[in-house]
């Protein structure tokens, strides 16, 4: 990996698009530490502290602590994802939008620039939520008309001025900028991250337990890094077969392929929609300052990934098989619609494509369909090995490690893509230059 860097960085228009990327990373990671015109920069924090349950860690862990500072980029690309994941959904739900996206290039740009409206609208609605809920509390240092809309203004600005960074990185840099910027605010956090593993498990403790427990502690990312390697690039290959065509006296097709299916093939949206939905009573909750009593105390409990594997409340752990059971249930759903065997099965008849032993039409998009549902189980239990890890952490030690989990997945991931992305470019730099020969 490093030689391929080295080389990369020999290439003067793949280091122009690094440094540029890099230029802009900057200028987010800056973003961050500014804090909002009349807001106290202190009230999150507090607030934080004071929560027990988990409605806001997953907002703060993708966007690289800005959330808890409250800074100018509070809302970072969380309302760019929302709005993606929206468009996606309604693109299967909708045949306007449907057309349009088979309508090729042109069609994606129409998509994506509704995906921008959708972003921002996203982010007004979000930071006025969040300014005229916790504006009374303290979050503002002058509740009056002024500094809420400074404040609505300001992060909302703020979320747009990140989308717009990430379109240029994708223009101008190395590619994927949405993804890259979600990466850096992920890694933003793994100091502090690292910092309470230390805290918890090496301080104060005797030479022999820390080397144990650091040793255990790498052993731990190891395996969680080499299981998200193997979810993310492993494929199950079925066999493709194109009958031979006869045209005069020429004989074409006859070529064997295969269709390759990746082993978690939803990515990371099952987990994603999981932890939201579990966390939506939370979020209500402390929007609305209500703490719960009797039967929605328990609920809320029970939902709250900080109460399981809590060995004082071990009744509450039940709520991971809630957990289990969405990714699960989110897997098979955001596969069913961005992945049709029907389809498929079709478009191989079409061009004479048959699978060795299966007959074309319905037995092949059956056959499919029984090999999707096993792999979409087995992509979906690695997803939740990893996905509960953190919360174990947690549960048993009071350890936070937002770095594993869903971050860990993103991580991992966005840095496969990447490293193909610079491989790319420079394979398409070499044959440019051969032909230039």
């Amino acid at each position: 990996m490093f030689n391929k860097l080295r080389d990369a960085l020999k290439i003067k228009e793949i280091r122009v698009k690094l440094l540029f990327t890099l230029l802009m990373i900057i200028i987010i990671r800056i973003g961050c530490q500014l804090p909002v015109p009349g807001v106290d920069p202190n009230y999150f924090r507090d607030w934080f502290n004071k929560q027990t349950s988990d409605a806001f860690n997953f907002l703060d862990a993708f966007t690289g602590g800005s959330f808890l500072n409250m800074s100018l980029l509070a809302l970072n690309i969380t309302p760019y994802i929302t709005s993606s994941i929206i468009m996606q959904l309604l693109t299967i739900a909708i045949p306007a939008l449907e057309e349009m996206q088979k309508e090729g290039g042109e069609g994606r740009k129409k998509i994506a620039s509704i995906t921008r409206y959708v972003t921002v609208a996203l982010a007004l609605i979000e930071s006025a939520a969040m300014t005229i809920s916790f504006g009374q509390g303290g979050l503002l240092r002058e509740y009056n008309a002024l500094n809420i809309i400074t404040a609505i203004v300001a992060l909302t600005s703020g979320s747009a001025f990140v989308m717009w960074i990430g379109e240029r990185i994708t223009e101008k840099g190395i590619g994927n900028g949405i993804s890259i910027i979600l990466l850096v605010n992920i890694i933003a956090r793994i100091p502090q991250d690292m910092q309470g593993l230390i805290s918890t498990f090496v301080t104060g403790k005797p030479i022999a337990t820390q080397v144990l427990a650091i040793v255990v502690i790498l052993a731990i990312l190891v395996a969680m890094v080499m299981l998200v390697v193997l979810l993310n690039s492993g494929l199950r290959k079925i066999p493709v077969q194109y009958a031979r065509r006869s045209q005069g006296s020429k004989i074409g097709g006859g070529t064997a392929t295969n269709i390759p299916i990746r082993i978690n093939t939803a990515g990371v949206i099952p987990i994603i929609f999981a932890t939201s939905l579990m966390q939506t009573p939370g979020i209500i909750s402390s929007f609305a300052g209500y703490k719960g009593t009797g039967v929605w105390s328990v609920i809320l409990t029970l939902l709250s990934s900080r109460s399981w594997f809590d060995k004082s409340r071990p009744v509450y752990t039940l709520g991971i098989l809630i957990y289990i059971v969405l990714v699960i249930v989110f897997a098979y759903f955001y596969t069913s619609i961005t992945f049709n065997p029907v389809e498929l099965a079709d478009n191989l008849k079409k061009s004479n494509g048959f699978i060795p032993g299966i007959r074309p039409g319905k037995p092949t998009s059956d056959y499919i369909t029984n090999i999707l549902n096993a792999i979409i189980f087995i992509g979906a239990v690695g997803l939740t090995i990893v996905g509960i890890l953190p919360y174990i952490f947690y549960g048993v030690f009071r350890a936070e490690v937002t770095f594993l989990g869903t971050s860990l997945i993103i991580v991992v991931s966005v840095i496969i893509e990447t490293l193909t992305q610079v491989e790319s470019m420079m394979l398409v730099r070499n044959y440019k230059g051969f032909l230039n020969q």
